[in-house]
């Protein structure tokens, strides 16, 4: 059993911390001054990250284990791409990929 009279507390100070750290660099990015290197760099990051979220949910199976997950997500995967690609709207890439999703999971 979970002691609530700890975990509140620590729960609250989790959430300041994090919010500190990441207001933080909110602070920092308007005094600091950076190469064009570096801006160009940070112009990747989000396609990194989103790559890194991806990936692994559409290629690997539930368990973790590294074994293709099945051709259904990585066909509605394909779907959401192509969507964004030639729509660049976020609601249309999200639902398309969700639609063929379920479709191909209710025909398999």
């Amino acid at each position: 059993m979970v002691d609530m009279n700890t975990y509140w507390p620590i729960v609250l100070i989790m959430g300041v911390g994090t919010f500190v750290i990441r207001f933080s660099f909110i602070l920092i990015m308007d005094k600091l001054t950076l190469p064009d290197a570096v801006h160009r760099m940070l112009r990747f990051i989000p396609a990194a990250v989103l790559t890194a979220l991806l990936v692994p949910s559409v290629l690997l199976h539930k368990n973790g284990v590294t074994s293709f997950a099945g051709w259904e997500r990585l066909i509605a995967a394909l779907v959401a791409v192509l969507v964004a690609w030639k729509t660049k709207n976020i609601l249309a890439t999200i639902g398309s990929g969700m639609v063929v999703m379920w479709g191909l999971q209710a025909l398999l």
